[in-house]
This record gives structure tokens, sequence and C-alpha cells, in this order.
């Protein structure tokens, strides 16, 4: 038999193959799973998870900041224009800012058709993916200033001798039909003042007050928002300033506290509102800036600093300048390079048939390379423009940024 301590020893190796074996048979007849590649019905994709990133887990800043990493300097530039070209040609049209690569159009009178339908078709056309869409803008105020035939609605010429409630309703309704016909953007909530009635924006204005006009500019902010993106014009204001900025630079002589308690409130007011844009004028303000104060980067930082506005900045027609007579500011590709320097994110155009894209692209192209224009400042405004062209797709907030093997779990029945 041995010693106890041989007996031990061989039961030790006793239990030891047993178990052994016992491992060993289960490894064999245990079943096994599947391979994906034999029945992929078997498996079955967890919803992915989305990992914390350095720009944040905000789908449209997640979806910005990829499309931004893809692009270059050019397309960049090209994203903060917006230009018209005329005609009704949907094919013409929609080549025309598909080769210029163009953040957006604006549609004057010689792109609107006899019916809603073929406008819609041409807007269809311009639009491009879907998923971020070209700003498609319109100066549809009402009253004076009208591009469609069958908008009715009155304008701030009825409207500033109106109850709020009119103002409402008409902008409503006036943004019901502007998205009916797939345009997004309306340059269309005048917020100077304006009690002038020999003055070319008296009967755009909303008021001869800054309170009247502000809250009729409230209430139509609140009432285009839901349809399309509302725009405030022309900032600084018009209406301190006497004439028309279409054939010069009108001067204002107010100073900065003057401004703030009169012109100023309408802006004030809008952007309280929620308006995702403002527009600048080409105005002098001499008090505050030499300049005009589309070029102005004192003007930008009062919008800015001051007044709190987070929102897309947009010049008015650039071409304004040129038109204006002083020599300073003919030169359409250094007002461009001045333009984006004071702090504007859009650069708007209405140019005459030879007008030079790549001129311009190129100018600022070039200043930036220089750091005339700074590199983070532009990229900051691309990044403004995308975001408030992604949130216009529907499916904005709720889509799911593409993901690879790290933020994806697969598992077996």
């Amino acid at each position: 038999m041995g010693t106890l301590k041989q007996v031990r020893r061989r039961w030790t190796i006793l239990g030891v193959f047993v178990a052994s074996v016992f491992i060993v048979w289960i490894f064999v007849t245990w079943p096994q799973p599947k391979a994906v590649e034999a029945d992929p019905a078997t498996f079955y994709r967890v919803t992915p998870v989305v990992q914390p990133t350095v720009w944040g887990e905000d789908p449209v800043e997640f979806y910005v900041h990829e499309t931004m990493s893809e692009m270059s300097l050019e397309q960049k530039i090209r994203s903060l224009l917006i230009i018209n070209q005329p005609g009704i040609d949907a094919t013409s049209l929609q080549g025309f800012v598909e080769s210029q690569q163009l953040g957006g159009f604006i549609l004057m009178g010689s792109n609107i058709p006899a019916t809603p339908e073929e406008l819609s078709g041409i807007t269809a056309a311009i639009q491009g993916n879907p998923e971020i869409p070209r700003l498609i803008g319109i100066d549809e105020e009402g009253g004076e200033v009208t591009r469609l035939p069958y908008d009715t609605y009155a304008g701030a010429d009825v409207l500033r001798n109106e109850p709020l409630e009119a103002t409402a309703q008409a902008f409503t309704s006036r943004a019901q039909l502007l998205k009916s016909v797939g345009i997004n953007l309306n340059f269309g909530v005048v917020a100077d003042v304006s009690g002038d009635s020999s003055s070319f924006i008296y009967g755009r204005s909303f008021g001869s007050d800054g309170l009247s006009a502000g809250d009729r500019v409230q209430a139509a902010v609140t009432a285009e928002n839901p349809y399309v993106l509302s725009t405030l014009k022309h900032f600084p204001g018009h209406g301190s300033a006497p004439g028309d900025s279409h054939v010069g630079i009108p001067s204002s002589p107010l100073d900065y506290e003057s401004w703030k308690q009169s012109d100023g409130i309408p802006f004030a007011m809008g952007i309280a509102a929620g308006n995702p844009l403002v527009m600048f004028g080409h105005l002098s303000f001499p008090a505050i800036d030499s300049v005009p104060s589309s070029l102005s980067q004192r003007w930008h930082q009062i919008l800015r600093e001051d007044m709190g506005f987070d929102g897309v900045i947009i010049t008015d027609d650039m071409t304004m300048l040129e038109s204006s007579g002083i020599p300073e500011y003919s030169d359409p590709a250094a007002n461009a390079v001045e333009a984006l320097r004071a702090g504007n994110d859009l650069l708007l155009y209405v140019p005459s048939v030879n007008f030079d894209v790549g001129a311009i692209v190129s100018a600022v192209t070039n200043a930036v390379n220089a750091g005339t224009v700074s590199a983070e400042q532009l990229d900051e405004s691309v990044a403004r423009v995308l975001s408030l062209r992604r949130e216009l797709y529907p499916e904005a907030m709720t889509w799911i940024p593409p993901c690879d093997e790290r933020c994806l779990i697969w598992v077996t029945y």
C-alpha cells in the first residue's frame, strides 16, 4: 500500500488527470459560435456609442468638423460667397453654383418665374446636397420690396401703422410661402428706424422710433424663424444716415451712445428674439469709425461683444461699395479681403455680367496665406455658415456620426 504520503500523492495525480480530461471534454463538446462569414444572421450590431471628442458630441458640430477637415482653403472661401446670376433656367443656375462651389445663391427679380411650381424647380436644382443644403436667399420684405408676384401679404409700409398682430400674421404667411417654394433664407426684416417720409428707407421701416420699430422687428423675426432663416438689416441702421447706399455711402452723425438709444434698439430686440443672421449695411458713422460699417472691425466688435450676437454676419451686396464712386472702394477683390478681415462671415454679390469670382477667391486666398486675414477667423466663419446650413437638414440633430471598430460591439446569440 505504501506510506500515507505516497497514497496522497497518487490521489493528487489521479485528481489532476480527471480534471484535465473533464476540461478537454467541455472544450471539445461545448457549442461554438458560428463565424460571421458563415451566418451573419446570428449576429447583431449594438447601437454605436459616439465617444467624446475634442470638438464635442453635438451631431451638427461633429458633421461640420468632419466636413471642414476635407475642405481646401479655396473651398472654404467659396463656401462664404452668396452670388446671383440672372435667368430662370434651372440647369444653368445649377451649373453656376456647383462649378463655383458657392455657399448660397440670392434670387433676384430676374430669377422669378411665373408660377410657384417653376420656382420650386429652380430652388431644388440650386439646393445641392440635402444634408447640407445651400443657402437660397431672397429680399422678400413685402410692400416696396417684393420679388414674388404671388406674395400678397403686407409690408412695413402698412404694418408700421397696424397692431403687432398684423406683423406676426403677415410674416408668418410670407415665411410659409417662401418655404413652400424652397427658399430657406429671407433678407426681409428691415430694422432701420425712419421717421423721415422723404427717405428712401422710410416705406421699408417699421417705425419712426426705436421702440415702435423694435416691437415689429421682434414680431417679424419670431414669425419667420420656424419656417426660414430670418435676417436683420441694415446694421447699424439706415435711418439716421440720409442717402441711398446703392449709389453712395450714407453718413450718420450719431455717436455710439446716441446710436444705442435709437437706431440700435430694433437690432437688439431682433437679436433677443433669436434671429440667426444680421446683414451689414454700407454706412458711415464717422464718430464711431472712419470706414464704412461693413468694413469696420469696430462695428463688428459692437455686434459680437456689446450686443452678444453669435450668429452669422453677412454683408449687403458688395458691388454697392464699387457703385459708391469712392476710389478707395473701387477694387472688388480688396473689398472682399477687408470685409472678411472686419468680421463678416458671408459676402453677398449681385454682380454685373463680367464679375470674376476667381479673382475674389484668389485675393482672399493670398490674404489668408499672408496672414492679413486670420486662418483661424476664416475657419470660424466657415464653421458658423456650415452649421447654419446643416441645421436646415431635418435629421441633423438625430444623425449618428459614422463609426469605426472602436465604437462598435458585435455580439452572438
